[in-house]
């Protein structure tokens, strides 16, 4: 096929703005407030963190009730951990800058060895059978899980532009949901259109925890999908909010 007989891409769909929902909180839970939170999810009653900071960075198994830490894995000192997300009985935790993500056994973070990619690494969830990795812009890439190989990517959008600074995510019933870097609210994502389908408020949160730190933002959704309960909290918060969408 000659260049210009090359079809033109197909025109990205239209995606509208939803409206800007509210959230109320169910509980209020213990959380480190000297975690630096970068991943987080539930599992068979616990929560999993991925916490961040040169030097300091690991991932742990926490009880929710009582915030206290049950098992953890440092990572090597040089390196910044970010998103966390579990495939089968294993764990991928990514770190920011090295292109490393480390597995592990979910029963006792135990080390499996670990994945290359390229790029940056903020946020990791699965969806089905993939894994999908924000790096701070508007795209989601999607990765094999045997291999973290990149199989598609897809651009967010919000109506009309670009949805960048994309952070931790979550997969919750076939969307993707992403905390925005240094914004106090969270959004879901159709994963195949890129289109935000829906923009949930969670300033009350902020204002409640009121730190000033501006690294103390809004950064970790945790969804158990067995009791169909939604986590948030953020970086050195010391609280895990349960919450309810209406």
């Amino acid at each position: 096929m000659k260049a210009q007989d090359t079809p033109a891409p197909a025109p990205a769909p239209a995606c509208s703005i939803p409206p800007l929902e509210q959230a109320s909180i169910v509980a209020r839970l213990p959380h480190d407030p000297l975690a630096f939170t970068q991943g987080l999810l539930w599992h068979d009653g616990a929560l999993f963190e991925s916490v961040g900071q040169t030097g300091r960075s690991e991932v742990r198994r926490v009880d929710p009730a009582t915030g206290k830490i049950s098992a953890r894995r440092a990572i090597p000192r040089q390196q910044f951990a970010e998103g966390l997300a579990l495939i089968g009985d294993e764990l991928v935790q990514l770190t920011w800058t090295s292109g490393i993500a480390h597995r592990y056994a979910v029963r006792n973070l135990r080390p499996r060895g670990s994945f290359r990619y390229t790029g940056e690494g903020w946020g990791l969830t699965t969806l089905g059978d993939r894994l999908v990795r924000s790096d701070g812009s508007d795209v989601l890439t999607f990765h094999a899980p045997a291999d973290f190989a990149e199989t598609a990517r897809i651009a967010v959008r919000l109506g009309d532009r670009k949805l960048i600074e994309l952070n931790e995510l979550e997969a919750i019933d076939g969307a993707i949901y992403a905390n925005v870097w240094m914004q106090p609210a969270i959004v879901a994502i159709d994963p195949t259109t890129g289109c935000v389908t829906r923009r949930i408020d969670l300033s009350a949160l902020v204002a409640e925890i009121g730190l000033t730190d501006e690294d103390s933002v809004l950064n970790g959704i945790a969804w158990d999908a067995q009791h169909r309960r939604l986590f948030v909290t953020g970086k050195y918060w010391p609280t895990l909010f349960e919450i309810a969408l209406r």
